[in-house]
């Protein structure tokens, strides 16, 4: 199943929707993933890459398969969300789920589309959002720490868990996210059962209109993102009008398109890039004759974290991974002649996995 989830946040009218229908008409076919029942909001999306297909070509494999990424599309989020109002709740629960929060902000004007508080003003927006946000956060703090309380005088080794909760909810009721706190690794270990939605990165994607192409710059983007470098999240100006265009065009003819308005690639590539960054995700790849593929991991994993991605047997079965940089596997024209000059490196179990590595795994 996907291992990457990005809930899509934004107040009504500010082209949420627009956006998630572009994304998901790029969507990988559902019956690729057993048992997966795709909930209407719900897309899984391939990651496009390149590279597969080079690879594809030189080891003539039967089929490519592209890394994935769930997005969810979190039902209009309202002013009053935490208390229940509109779809409330389930949408909090929808988005705890995520690993980070898509939050599309209106930075176009237009006499034809409503904003919902009657001005274009994205700060404003993004505010409303998160204090919805910390609103259902310090719920969750009061409801856990009441818990804690009643179980920690005869468990003595909650007390510094109900501290850090404490912490925790002094902080919100500051109007402070919980990222901006920081924690211990020993925190962070036993912080996990309780997710946090002001703990999650943030990618602010700010909504232009089809006028401000190519350069998708204006004063509202200006200002979404010096709020966003003052918390420390990112923010990627999108179109999502252009961006509905493209999905609806042939996979073959999206290039041209976009080049003919001067981009280079989609925004639905450079935001799925961008919360790759974020999470601090890579990809390694593999190849042969039955397929080219990609793979998700974390920066930092070892090959034999990498090799229980593809199976656990090959992990608890692991001898040593054979890797060829992307670059030498398409110079070399593929593993023999990378082979044949010295540049297929043989690694044991600790070696750090790159962004590229095209890996063959040995095990019994």
């Amino acid at each position: 199943m996907a291992g990457l989830s990005c809930g899509i946040v934004g107040l009504p009218n500010v082209g949420k929707s627009t956006l998630f229908n572009a994304l998901t008409s790029n969507l990988a076919p559902a019956s690729n993933y057993p048992f997966c029942t795709i909930d209407p909001n719900i897309g899984i999306v391939e990651v496009f890459d390149p590279r597969l297909y080079v690879l594809s070509d030189l080891s003539k494999s039967e089929k490519i398969v592209h890394a994935t990424m769930q997005f969810v599309d979190i039902a209009g989020l309202v002013a009053g969300a935490s208390q229940g109002e509109g779809l409330g709740n389930k949408f909090l629960a929808n988005i705890r789920e995520t690993d980070a929060i898509v939050h599309v902000v209106r930075c176009f004007e237009s006499s034809d589309i409503v904003h919902v508080s009657g001005k274009v003003d994205p700060i404003s927006d993004i505010e409303v959002i998160n204090i919805e946000l910390g609103l259902a956060d310090l719920q969750m703090a009061e409801n856990s720490i009441a818990r804690l309380e009643k179980q920690v005088k005869a468990r003595k080794e909650l007390v510094p868990v109900l501290e850090s909760l404490q912490r925790i909810r002094e902080h919100l009721n500051q109007n402070k996210p919980v990222r901006t706190l920081t924690f211990t690794a020993e925190e962070q270990e036993f912080l996990k059962p309780y997710p946090f939605l002001t703990n999650k990165k943030v990618l602010y994607a700010a909504n232009v209109s089809e006028n401000d192409l190519p350069e998708m710059e204006n004063a509202y983007v200006q200002a979404v993102r010096a709020y966003a470098e003052a918390e420390g999240n990112a923010v990627i100006p999108i179109c999502a009008k252009l961006e509905e265009e493209i999905a609806q065009l042939p996979v073959e003819e999206r290039k041209e398109y976009l080049e003919s308005l001067g981009l280079h690639e989609s925004g639905l590539q450079r935001l799925i890039k961008k919360s790759f960054d974020m999470l601090g995700l890579i990809t390694f790849l593999t190849t042969g004759e039955m397929e080219s593929r990609a793979w998700t991991i974390s920066k930092g994993m070892t090959a034999a974290e990498a090799a229980g991605k593809i199976h656990t047997d090959i992990q608890k079965g692991f001898i040593r991974a054979e890797v060829v940089g992307y670059d030498d596997m398409v110079a070399y024209k593929g593993r023999v002649g990378a082979r044949e000059v010295g540049k297929a490196r043989s690694e044991g179990k600790e070696y750090i996995v790159h962004d590229g590595d095209v890996i063959l795994f040995m095990h019994h």
